[in-house]
């Protein structure tokens, strides 16, 4: 028999030994979905999200005593200009000036991991997106950078300004964390999980536990059978085939 009739053979016993044991595949999954979703319910904290949006505008950028003249329709000229915005946004200054307008009992470093801000598909628009476990405070935080930031733009980039294009509004639902896709990972673990242990059983499991093994297997021929008589049903069978055997002999 060649290795691949073997790797056969092993492949259709894993099989085998997953659908004998799905009961405690699909029992395990269900556990680990019903503890992903109470975990991310009881412990992890609701975010939400809130965006306002803003206009790049630059018509003169001086550099030095030296004037460039940029049309705001030139794409490479904006996205430059929303990457120079954005660095400005996030800014010690920038922030601090944010904190104390609002009053958030956060500082510097807390507030820049709560701020995101993005070009919106390449265009001359940015976004800016708070994110907070208090939707009221995703909605001040937001509309206080897109009021702030273009007198910090105009201090410091000649020429240039940033408009508001739309203000934020306090979110009505949470960005995160979603109670399906945690219930869906949690169930997927489980199941590879499980999977995963019964088929390493299996793999370690050195016992012969029937003849058919030997002779499919490695092709050896089975001379005797000796009967497990601690069993019922094989002690049964055993003393049912003397039986047999006295008859015969009479």
């Amino acid at each position: 028999m060649n290795d691949n009739d073997e790797e056969m053979i092993d492949l259709l016993q894993i099989a085998q030994a997953l659908w004998r044991r799905a009961w405690a595949i699909i029992l395990a999954s269900l556990i680990c979905a019903g503890c992903a979703l109470g975990f991310t319910a009881i412990f992890v904290t609701p975010l939400y999200k809130a965006e306002a949006l803003m206009y790049v505008n630059s018509n003169d950028i001086s550099v030095g005593s030296t004037k460039l003249s940029i049309s705001a329709a030139e794409l490479s000229a904006a996205q430059s200009l929303v990457e120079t915005y954005i660095v400005i946004l996030n800014t010690r200054t920038t922030l601090n000036d944010v904190i104390e307008q609002t009053g958030v009992p956060y500082d510097y470093e807390e507030l820049k991991e709560m701020i995101s801000a993005t070009s919106v598909n390449g265009t001359e628009v940015f976004s800016i997106t708070v994110t907070s476990p208090n939707p009221k405070e995703a909605e001040t935080l937001a509309n206080a950078v897109a009021q702030v930031l273009p007198e910090k733009i105009a201090s410091i980039v000649e020429g240039s300004s940033a408009r508001i294009v739309d203000y934020a509004v306090e979110p009505d639902k949470k960005a995160s964390p979603s109670l399906t896709k945690n219930t869906i990972i949690g169930f997927a673990l489980g199941f590879v999980l499980s999977c995963g242990l019964i088929i390493a059983l299996e793999l370690m499991d050195d016992l012969i536990h029937d003849s058919d093994y030997l002779v499919q297997t490695y092709e050896i021929p089975v001379l005797a059978v000796i009967p497990d008589l601690l069993s019922n049903h094989s002690s049964n069978e055993y003393y049912r085939s003397a039986e047999q055997r006295a008859k015969k002999a009479r």
